[in-house]
């Protein structure tokens, strides 16, 4: 069965809804094709953080050393990676050790800080338009620091990101109990990134799915892409157990699956997977104020409306999905060294996901150089959800010819 679309989205997570739903309202004709269900993956058990303060790439000056002294402390630590001799594998790690440095972080900061708040302003505008219920608020990011090290490194990074325009408030040890009073005692300053936002991802999602098939969109699920037709520099079909999908556009948003779709089509698209693990659990009697990031364990706490959910650890290279109960009682554990918690949680649900990462910690977002009706946006790490909305507007604006917001080219798909 071959069928004629205007706009085929490959991927229904967070970017492909996104780019689904500013495509629609550019009057375009859009259709989502996910291998599984729509709206249900990474980023639904995800922190549900909306961090336009998040302007620095995961591949910085210091994060390879620091990653090696985790690694050899592995039952206490928020980072793992496979060990693995295959090729790809070998590649990724490589570019990521050389690009971490600074000339990388100056080359991110724009483009991240751009996406950032244009994807915040985004969001507060959506969820406002199509009055979405998902306990959405512009309550702030509240780091918190129990070590004099760890709260010095916090407040050199406030004044950073204070130059490049982000919003912030060092608070010292009496001032973040007032902020938080479920800090522990032994908590000793905090910072307050005032400009971000929290929401439940998972309830977000799905109401953006209801809405872009009210606008029209039609949603295949469970059905995997198993490759391509070409001609002439022009993808001519999708190719998927359901038939096959002739498109105008095509829209690559598979997430940590991006590489492996990408490679029928001989495209270098470096993107491995970066598992995480969440535990969500009912209300417990006193519940975080904001949301909260705890500084030296790199553990997320979000309340969303009768929920609490904790969120940790990055694996690189493991693409299981399978909740691992050792990290979860270590994000668990870590939680309760920050915050006053009750005796015993009503957990309703474990999960794992993994997020698509770059080696230099920028996403891709921009057209193929190789086919002109593709649009590649992939690589977000653990910013998909945040930087949805900005991500949905860039590729409805490359689809339809005008101008993007800002300049993409440090984002482009063909700089690896």
């Amino acid at each position: 069965m071959n069928s004629k679309h205007d706009v085929l989205i490959i991927g229904g997570g967070s970017i492909g809804l996104n780019c689904a739903y500013y495509l629609l309202k550019a009057g375009r004709r859009v259709t989502i094709v996910d291998a599984k269900e729509i709206g249900v993956g990474s980023s639904a058990g995800n922190a549900g953080h909306i961090v336009p303060s998040h302007i620095i790439p995961l591949a910085a000056p210091g994060i390879v050393p620091t990653a090696l002294k985790w690694m050899l402390d592995p039952q206490n630590t928020p980072f793992g990676m496979k060990i693995s001799l295959e090729p790809s594998y070998i590649s990724w790690l490589l570019q990521f050790v050389f690009s971490c440095n600074d000339a990388n972080v100056q080359r991110g900061i724009p483009p991240l800080n751009s996406l950032g708040q244009l994807s915040a302003r985004n969001f507060a505008q959506m969820i406002a338009e199509e009055n979405f219920d998902c306990h959405y608020r512009e309550k702030g990011l509240l780091f918190l620091y129990k070590s004099a090290e760890a709260f010095a490194g916090g407040r050199h990074e406030a004044e950073e990101m204070n130059r490049h325009g982000i919003p912030t408030d060092v608070l010292d040890q009496s001032a973040v109990h007032v902020r938080e009073p479920m800090a522990r005692a032994d908590v000793l300053g905090g910072v307050h990134f005032t400009g971000d936002s929290f929401l439940d991802p998972a309830r977000f999602l799905q109401l953006l799915k209801e809405r872009v098939r009210a606008m029209g969109a039609e949603l295949i699920e469970n059905t995997p892409v198993t490759g391509f037709d070409v001609t002439d520099g022009n993808i001519r079909a999708v190719k998927t157990g359901a038939g096959d999908f002739e498109a105008d556009e095509v829209i690559l948003a598979a997430g940590a699956w991006s590489s492996a779709v990408a490679r029928d089509l001989r495209l270098n698209v470096p993107v491995l997977p970066a598992r995480g693990f969440s535990l969500t659990m009912s209300a417990t009697k006193q519940m975080p104020s904001q949301a909260l990031l705890l500084g030296e364990r790199r553990v997320a706490v979000t309340p969303m409306g009768d929920l609490l959910r904790f969120t940790g650890r990055l694996e690189v290279g493991q693409f299981g999905t399978e909740p691992d109960p050792r990290w979860i009682r270590q994000i668990e554990s870590a939680v309760r060294e920050y915050i006053q918690l009750d005796e015993k949680l009503d957990i309703k649900e474990t999960w794992a996901g993994l997020r698509p990462t770059t080696p230099d910690g920028m996403p891709i977002i921009g057209r193929s150089l190789r086919y002109q009706n593709l649009i590649l946006a992939t690589g977000h790490a653990m910013l998909g959800l945040s930087l949805g909305p900005g991500t949905g507007q860039l590729v409805a604006e490359l689809v339809t010819g005008r101008k993007p917001a800002f300049d993409l080219s440090p984002l482009r798909a063909g700089r690896f």
